[in-house]
């Protein structure tokens, strides 16, 4: 539909019910509102909702002393919370240690209060048995995030408590031991191997998720601060009605991506603040073949008022291979990073990344400022080029910068209808690197002190 008052329906079955989304965005071409869609989604979002019950986890025996397995009473308090109809599972001031994952269920609200720690343990042996996840786009069974939801309705994370992965000794240590597991779990997503059959454990290296909700439907993550995670900080993998707000993540190891948007859709981020050792904002939608099989877009996303800095800011890719669409991003402030606005693919992936509006960002200083990349690392030799369309990017200013502008597509499948308005940069080595583009527009770009033509 044409109309951006209108919306454009696309249906998506799961749990046995029809969810209807929307919307598209107008074309920068069409004259119409390109942020239209925007609103649309603020208004259809959903919040969690609980009833004002308390289930204090010390009356169930948990003692915050830092060294007494606290995890049997808080899953009894979750329990009983999610049996009486929900309610919000507390942790009081102190630090509860956690001898093994915390796992949420429906209607439960996990308060980590102001002044608690939730402190896990480094124990790798303590996150078995095995639970389906998604690691690194490829559905498998392993280690369990340190806190976990499945399938849950109306579930929430909240508090202005630290949540501490302790990873720096267990999990942390792992990432360059992972590169067999990490070939064969890919070879298994590419061969069709049942999920059942993919299962990974102690030998093998794969680093859970820190939070992750697993085919959940309304989503809270709030206030929270993170710290030390083993590997994705907040993952969220075909979730629906998803917010995350007011969250602090300061997680500094490679792969400590803060929020992972993976397959999910009507989601906001806002009023975060990231100092990661990966991507701050990543939008996922899976990889390669087992993302085609899966066939889940993300889509429908709202990222706005967050600060950034350390590696790379906001950014969709690698795995996207179901689709990722309907992105706004505005008024998002970055620090020193790597690259600040960022969409990666390579030629397996297939997949399209399109209808992406981002506005109003300050960046302090980066290595690129905007990059537009179809030859990510990790390629396996296939010819599935990724589709990159619709693109406004308008009012951006940098102070320094290595490169402004980068964007290299392919012969075959040219990144297409790219608009950049409104943006300047004070300093910078290279103004602009392209290759195999179609309708990239510059309007009012200057880099320099130059306006680019």
């Amino acid at each position: 539909m044409s109309n951006h008052n209108s919306f454009s329906l696309s249906f998506l079955f799961l749990n046995c019910t029809f969810i209807v989304f929307a919307c598209s965005p107008a074309s920068v071409e069409s004259g119409e509102d390109p942020w239209g869609g925007m609103e649309q989604i603020l208004e259809i979002l959903e919040t969690p909702q609980f009833p004002d019950r308390d289930y204090l986890v010390t009356y169930y025996g948990a003692i915050g002393d830092g060294q007494t397995d606290a995890r049997p009473a808080i899953m009894e308090a979750i329990q009983d919370a999610n049996k009486d109809g929900g309610g919000r599972v507390v942790l009081p001031e102190g630090t509860w240690y956690s001898e093994g994952p915390v796992h949420l269920k429906s209607n439960v609200n996990l308060h980590v209060s102001e002044g608690a720690v939730l402190r896990f343990s480094e124990d790798a042996r303590h996150y078995l048995p095995q639970v389906l996840t998604r690691w690194e786009g490829t559905e498998a069974f392993n280690f369990s995030p340190l806190i976990y939801a499945y399938q849950a309705t109306n579930v929430a994370l909240t508090g202005k408590g630290t949540i501490d992965g302790n990873s720096e000794h267990g999990f942390g240590t792992w990432r360059d031991n992972q590169g067999d597991a990490q070939n064969r779990l890919r070879e298994m997503g590419a061969a069709g191997v049942p999920v059942h059959e993919r299962v990974f454990g102690m030998d093998d290296y794969l680093r859970p998720s820190m939070i992750q909700f697993f085919g959940c439907n309304r989503i809270l993550v709030e206030d929270v601060t993170v710290n030390d995670s083993p590997m994705w900080v907040i993952h969220i993998i075909y979730g629906e009605h998803v917010t995350v707000r007011g969250v602090t993540v300061e997680s500094y190891r490679l792969n400590n991506d803060g929020v992972s948007i993976d397959s999910s859709v009507m989601v906001l981020i806002k009023n975060n603040s990231f100092h990661t050792g990966d991507d701050s904002i990543v939008i996922k939608a899976g990889r390669d073949q087992d993302a085609w099989r899966v066939g889940r877009p993300s889509e429908n996303i709202v990222v706005r008022n967050n600060y950034m800095e350390g590696h790379n800011a906001l950014a969709v890719g690698s795995e996207m291979s179901g689709g990722v669409r309907n992105i706004y991003m505005e008024n998002n402030r970055l620090g020193e990073v790597l690259s600040a606005i960022y969409f990666k693919s390579n030629l397996d992936r297939g997949g399209s990344i399109e209808n992406l509006r981002v506005r109003n960002i300050e960046v302090e200083q980066a290595n690129t400022l905007l990059r537009f990349r179809t030859d990510y690392h990790g390629y396996r030799g296939e010819h599935h080029p990724p589709l990159y369309r619709d693109f406004l990017i308008e009012d951006v200013t940098a102070l320094k910068v290595q490169r402004a502008i980068q964007a290299t597509g392919v012969e075959d499948s040219p990144i297409l209808d790219v608009h950049v308005r409104n943006m300047t940069v004070e300093e910078a080595e290279v103004d602009i690197d392209t290759a195999y583009v179609r309708n990239f527009v510059l309007e009012n770009v200057s880099v320099n002190g130059r306006i680019l033509e």
